[in-house]
C-alpha cells in the first residue's frame, strides 16, 4: 500500500477546529499518516535526519497549514530550509530520489472567498499567494497539484466543519487514485536510481 504523509504545520495545533476537522476525516483513509510537526517539534528545531528520512518513506506528500499574514507557518519555513536545502543542494542525490513526487497543498484561511482577489482586501487569489511554493515544487522536481483551500477557517459551524472534512477526504481519495500510476512508476525505478 502507498503511503500519503500529511505534514501537518499549525503552530497551535489544539487551538484549530477546521484544521482539525480536516485531519479527522483524512486520518482514517487507506494509507494516510499524520506527522504533527508543532508536537514532534515543539521548540521548533527540526532534527533533519529524521525529517529526510519521513519524506523518503513517502509516496506522497501533503503540506497542510494555516494561511498566516499571506504565508506559510515559520515551521514549515525552517522545515524547507532544513529538509529541502540539504536534499536538493547539500545532498543532491537524496533529492534526486524524489523527482517525480506527487505533492499537495491543503491550506486553511480565516477570510472569506471575495477577500482574494483585486477587489478583495488581500488583492490576490489565495491560490496566487501560494506560489512560492509552487515554485519550490517545481525546482525539486516535484509534481505539483492544484491545492485544496479552505476559506472562512475560524468561523465554520459544526455542520460545516464536518462537510469541509468529509470534501478533503473526497480529494485525498481523488488524488490519491490519481497519482496510483505515476508513484508506482517511480517504485519501479527506484531501485535502478538507487544502484546507479
Amino acid at each position: 500500500m502507498t503511503r500519503t504523509l500529511i505534514l501537518f504545520f499549525h503552530p497551535d495545533p489544539a487551538g484549530s477546529r477546521a484544521n482539525a476537522a480536516l485531519l479527522a476525516a483524512a486520518r482514517p483513509l487507506p494509507g494516510v499518516e499524520v506527522a504533527d510537526m508543532a508536537r514532534l517539534w515543539p521548540e521548533g528545531v527540526l532534527d533533519t535526519e529524521a525529517e529526510v528520512r519521513r519524506l523518503q518513506r513517502a509516496d506522497r506528500p501533503v503540506l497542510q497549514f494555516p494561511v498566516q499574514w499571506y504565508s506559510t507557518p515559520p515551521l514549515l519555513k525552517a522545515w524547507q530550509h532544513a529538509v529541502l536545502s540539504r536534499m536538493f543542494y547539500a545532498r543532491p542525490g537524496e533529492g534526486e530520489r524524489l523527482r517525480g513526487l506527487p505533492v499537495l497543498v491543503a491550506a486553511t484561511a480565516g477570510n472569506v472567498p471575495e477577500a482574494h482577489g483585486p477587489a478583495g482586501v488581500n488583492l490576490y487569489p489565495l491560490e496566487e499567494l501560494l506560489r512560492p511554493l509552487e515554485v519550490t515544487a517545481h525546482r525539486c522536481g516535484l509534481a505539483w497539484s492544484r491545492p485544496h483551500l479552505l476559506f472562512r477557517a475560524n468561523r465554520l459551524s459544526a455542520a460545516e466543519l464536518d462537510a469541509a472534512g468529509e470534501a478533503y477526504a473526497v480529494r485525498l481519495r481523488r488524488w490519491i487514485a490519481a497519482t496510483a500510476q505515476a508513484v508506482a512508476a517511480r517504485a519501479c525505478l527506484l531501485p535502478l536510481a538507487a544502484e546507479a
